[in-house]
């Protein structure tokens, strides 16, 4: 019994594992509006989540940018990323947040991130 609870914390933290995957390309050629697309994917198992409260952002320079759901596709999101056109590179990040159901309580609030990730601008 000992053993169970001493591993009961991994065993609940590996139960819950949500999955950010990137799906645009980390390099685009310079445009005249700065703003360039970026698209990732969230994959959770974790059953308790309220998926219908998700909340996507991609997050530039501590700035947090809205995304929307990609149409026809499941849990995928899309949104621009700003970069001054005197900028070469810019760093971004995605941040989901989410309720999810708990025992004996309210809906709880929980999140989840990306690596950073580095948009390089190429051309002139």
């Amino acid at each position: 019994m000992k053993k169970f609870l001493l591993l009961a914390p991994v065993l609940l933290m590996t139960g819950c594992a949500s999955q950010l995957t990137r799906l645009s390309p980390l390099e685009q050629p310079r445009n005249a509006s700065g703003q360039y697309p970026v698209e990732v994917q969230f994959n959770s198992n974790q059953e308790s989540l309220l998926w219908d409260t998700i909340k996507p952002y991609v997050q530039v320079d501590g700035q947090s940018y809205p995304l929307r759901p990609e149409p026809m596709l499941k849990n995928r999101w899309e949104g621009y990323v700003p970069v001054p056109p005197d900028a070469n590179e810019t760093a971004f990040r995605f941040k989901f947040d989410y309720l999810y159901n708990a025992f004996g309580s309210q809906p709880q609030p929980g999140s989840a991130w990306s690596p950073k990730y580095i948009l390089k601008i190429i051309g002139p």
